[in-house]
């Protein structure tokens, strides 16, 4: 039977399978939609309909594809390589700034242009969390609106103010930041409505954004620049950015905004409010806490080679390209953020041991890149810190999906890189305090390589934790029909799920299934290796063993739902 072909009244589906009445199938009049039988001696033995396909699938599922997921992967791809394109690419800007201020005398010209640039990065990071908030409140599609007009806004006022650095950190550093923040978490967030099998490698597509357009920005702002002026530069960027209002009409959730706090006797006003503006049942998770805790620790040290690279290769390598090392680590931060995002979607791969190792692995290049003395070897390190930012950065909202589900990964994603913002802005400052006192940038690197080590490491404690939104989906009750009457079957958290899920614990998330068969109202759990079939006729089930039945019918977990 073809996908689309409908159900006629007498075999139509509700989603169940049923016994089929016997004076039905003797009579010859068997249902024509996913009916099986054994026979023997023509004596029918067994008879199961099969519902659908298209019965099994479950609407909360994401589509993963269709056209308005396809327009919604390029629609983030857009947003998150304007934003952070613009951002990454400040440098060009910062130079004709300090220009300007040292033409009018300012001493303080470098540090007062680069302070513009933190602020927009700082800005970014430090409200996201207020993003995250402000997105279950309102929606994905009027945040991300709101962010692409304050950030359009900030660029073409900037482009008024380009001799007033005073005014710049108002319009460019916190107008800018705070509208790329309000743009950039419902980015990530939106992916989770569309795509679950496919996630990883959409994420590496859409972060891959930010890779491409730090590439293709940077000469094209400096010709605008030099034939057209910093003005006129300026709002040329600002009409950029309203591709993030253009896109964000494309972005229609699917998942409904998480449920209202319920009011209980003693709570008092002040916590029902924040409870209604801030998820608290993601703090609630221990898996999160640890990860939200431990990725920010990592962080003190993530930026900094970004930040002191050029200065690092004038001291150590003279008469050598300065640029060709950050160039190395944007090439293959962008291919790293594409390969990973295939890897995490395989079948038996832990995103979250993906993300530990893309740590360690930075850890360990960072603290090598001062004990180096051949510039090329330098290049290599440079290629492999690349890829493994492209990594970590791909699997920050996969994972957030995977820990909070997506009720919660909004925020979850919000509060994440809010909690980042403060050690990537102070790590680059201290590492150039260090190196102000010493005259050499080996004590910085190698200092900056060891918190990415240590967070992955302690990262290791989420092994040990149960998988809480598993055991929460877990907790359902069952309808078992009987001949003529009906009975109940309640399934409750019981020890014997808790081991099983605790047993999960020690395999990869990406794991097979389980099949589930209920006799005489008890429950017995067989470990199979790809599906999980439950069949209920005349108040047992039976697993049917064709194997085309066994392909066709809905796993437990939708008969629980």
């Amino acid at each position: 039977m073809a996908e689309n072909e409908p159900l006629n009244e007498k075999s139509k589906s509700n989603g169940k399978i049923v016994a089929i009445d016997n004076d039905r199938l003797h009579g010859g009049k068997l249902p024509s939609h996913g009916v099986f039988h054994k026979e023997k001696g023509g004596e029918v033995l067994e008879h199961i309909q099969a519902p659908c396909c298209r019965d099994i699938h479950d609407p909360k599922e994401p589509p993963d594809g269709g056209m308005r997921a396809w327009m919604v992967m390029v629609s983030a791809f857009l947003c998150n390589g304007v934003i952070f394109g613009i951002i990454n690419t400040y440098g060009v800007i910062h130079k004709l700034l300090t220009e300007r201020l040292e033409e009018q005398g300012d001493t303080e010209a470098s540090s007062k242009a680069a302070l513009v640039g933190s602020l927009t990065i700082g800005t970014t990071f430090l409200l996201s969390p207020v993003a995250g908030c402000l997105t279950d409140k309102i929606g994905l599609r009027l945040t991300t609106l709101i962010g692409g007009v304050l950030s359009s806004g900030g660029l073409l006022l900037s482009s008024f103010f380009t001799y007033s650095t005073g005014a710049l950190y108002i319009t460019y550093g916190i107008m800018f930041g705070f509208g790329a923040a309000l743009a950039y978490t419902p980015t990530l967030a939106i992916l989770g409505h569309y795509f679950k099998r496919y996630l990883g490698k959409v994420s590496g597509f859409v972060t891959a954004g930010s890779s491409v357009f730090t590439v293709i920005l940077p000469p094209g702002m400096d010709y605008l620049i030099k034939s057209y002026g910093l003005e006129t530069t300026l709002q040329i960027m600002s009409a950029i950015c309203t591709f993030v209002i253009l896109c964000s009409f494309v972005y229609k959730p699917l998942h409904p905004p998480p449920e209202p706090p319920k009011k209980k006797p003693g709570r008092s006003k002040a916590s029902m409010m924040m409870r209604s503006i801030i998820n608290v049942e993601i703090w609630k998770s221990k898996k999160y806490v640890i990860w939200a805790l431990c990725i920010p620790m990592a962080l003190f040290g993530y930026f900094v080679p970004y930040v002191h690279m050029m200065k690092f290769v004038q001291l150590a390598y003279p008469n050598r390209d300065q640029n060709l090392p950050v160039m190395s680590i944007g090439v293959t931060s962008g291919l790293g953020r594409l390969i990973f995002g295939v890897i995490a979607d395989l079948p038996g791969v832990n995103r979250i041991y993906l993300q530990q190792l893309s740590l360690f692995c930075i850890g360990v290049v960072t603290i090598l890149l001062p004990l180096t003395s051949s510039y090329v070897l330098l290049i290599v390190f440079s290629l492999i810190m690349g890829l493994f930012d492209g990594c970590f950065i791909s699997l920050l909202g996969p994972i957030a999906y995977e820990i909070c589900g997506p009720s919660g990964a909004t925020q979850a994603i919000g509060f994440l890189l809010g909690l980042s913002s403060l050690p990537l802005t102070i790590g680059p400052p201290v590492a150039g305090i260090i190196f102000d006192k010493s005259g050499s940038y080996t004590m910085p690197l190698i200092l900056a390589g060891i918190p990415p080590i240590v967070g992955s490491a302690i990262l290791f404690l989420m092994r040990f934790l149960k998988d809480e939104q598993a055991l929460k989906e877990s907790k359902h009750i069952v309808a078992v029909n009987g001949g003529n009457g009906h009975k109940g079957v309640e399934f409750e958290k019981t020890a014997d799920l808790e081991k099983t899920l605790a047993s999960k614990q020690t395999q990869p998330l990406m794991n097979g299934h389980s099949k589930q068969s209920l006799q005489n109202g008890c429950m017995e759990n067989r470990l199979e290796s790809d599906t999980q079939v439950t069949a209920a006729t005349n108040g047992q089930a039976r697993l049917a063993d064709s194997e085309s039945l066994t392909d066709a019918l809905p796993s437990h977990k939708e008969y629980f739902e």
